[in-house]
């Protein structure tokens, strides 16, 4: 065994040298800002010719180390910007190759266990799972080192000048979050115990960033397990969720696409749960205080649709909020908000049917007034069909009230051709 120890550290130092070479000819200056030195931390998880370490310390390290690179792929923060894309190629290239002969070399790592645990279609997966147990606590032990405390006291703050710097929160989560996304269904359901305790870790984090990761982690762990493999961290995650609702602008659409990710999924079938209301009106309150936020009213409208499809005609409860933030936008400058808005406005509709609403007087008034003012977009192409959809809809839910309403255009002569196809589609 101490053979085989020592030809495989051989050739982790052979096959991780063009990640060092390629480190050295890069240039980097770490910022003062930071405390950290993303170069060196890379360094320091490269196996060495000083001492011959463990082999499974040393394959753990390497791993964390091309984590971090592959890192630099999906983040533009200044830890990992810096980081060229041929040293990614070196990295994927490195590991690729040791999980090959990780497993070819100790036939130990092919026991029952392990093949219970995997089914997977590629060494570098399979590697990844086996180091899960070991890479994930450290990784949630470097996240919650560096975070600062929610209060604001002396104490605390004291306290926080004590921690490990930001940084090494920031670049563990970006390896936490490479990691996971390494693994996919089924594998992904076995672990998840190990990485949901880590990802809330970084949910409760100071950083925005490092909130991110843990928001990307569970965006991929959502979509890859069922909700009983989630059993009783459901509802921890969701409050998480709904705390970090009114996050910061770079974070807003990950926990947008997060909280109707898992509340769809964890309480399907149920639109009488008190986790529908309570994130729907934590979202409608922090976009009411920020109406014409561009950003953010569009990550909103991209991803809400499976939630007003879960809520169906609880829909209603909420037309007091929904309504105003619409007509605004209904008339933004940008085509993608009003193209949104028009969507998710033909969704509520179908699904509610608008009943019993003093608003299809003012939705249809402000349909046509968009309809008229879309002559002068270029997108007239794809808002007018849009229109005529929901028209055509109110038209065939509420006759009545929409004729009611409708009555006041008839002799418009720019609408004569929209209130001839509206009638002859419905009927």
């Amino acid at each position: 065994m101490s053979n085989t120890n020592s030809d495989f550290h051989s050739r982790l130092l052979r096959l991780s040298e063009p990640i060092r070479e390629i480190l050295r000819r890069t240039q980097y200056t770490p910022q003062q800002s930071s405390k950290v030195s993303t170069k060196d931390i890379i360094l320091s998880l490269l196996p060495n010719n000083e001492e011959e370490e463990d082999s499974h310390a040393s394959i753990k390290n390497l791993a964390l180390a091309c984590a971090l690179i592959s890192s630099s792929r999906s983040s533009t923060h200044e830890l990992l910007s810096w980081i060229p894309e041929n040293l990614c190629v070196a990295g994927e290239s490195a590991l690729h190759e040791i999980s090959k002969d990780y497993f070819s070399d100790f036939p130990g790592n092919n026991d029952e266990k392990v093949e219970e645990l995997m089914v997977v279609d590629s060494g570098k997966k399979r590697l990844v799972i086996e180091l899960l147990p070991i890479v994930l606590p450290e990784l949630k032990d470097g996240i919650e080192k560096s975070s600062i405390g929610k209060n604001n006291d002396a104490e605390d703050v004291s306290a926080s000048m004590a921690r490990t710097p930001i940084g090494y929160g920031i670049l563990a989560a970006h390896q936490l979050r490479w990691f996971v996304a390494q693994v996919e269904k089924p594998n992904l359901a076995k672990i998840c115990n190990l990485v949901v305790p880590c990802a809330l870790t970084a949910l409760d984090h100071s950083s925005p960033e490092v909130k991110g990761q843990g928001m990307v982690s569970f965006v991929h762990l959502a979509k890859n397990v069922s909700s009983g493999d989630l059993g009783l961290y459901g509802e921890v995650v969701l409050d998480a969720c709904c705390q970090n609702i009114a996050s910061d602008d770079e974070i807003w659409i990950h926990v947008v696409e997060l909280s109707v990710l898992l509340v769809t999924k964890l309480q399907q079938n149920n639109p009488r749960s008190p986790w529908h209301e309570r994130i729907m009106n934590e979202m409608l309150g922090h976009l009411e205080r920020q109406p014409r936020n561009k950003e953010r009213r569009i990550a909103w409208l991209r991803f809400i649709e499976p939630l007003l499809n879960a809520l169906g005609l609880f829909l209603l409860a909420h037309f007091r909020r929904i309504f105003p933030l619409f007509f605004q936008w209904m008339h933004s400058d940008d085509a993608e908000t009003v193209l949104l808005v028009l969507d998710r406005l033909e969704t509520i509709v179908r699904l509610t049917w608008i009943r019993n609403s003093p608003v299809i007087p003012r939705l249809v008034e402000e349909l046509v007034s968009l309809y008229k003012e879309s002559s002068m977009r270029k997108e007239r192409d794809e808002i007018r069909p849009l229109i005529l959809r929901i028209l055509m809809l109110l038209r065939k839910c509420k006759s009545l009230q929409f004729e009611s309403a409708w009555s006041q255009y008839q002799e418009d002569p720019n609408l004569s051709t929209v209130g001839k196809y509206i009638w002859t589609s419905s009927s």
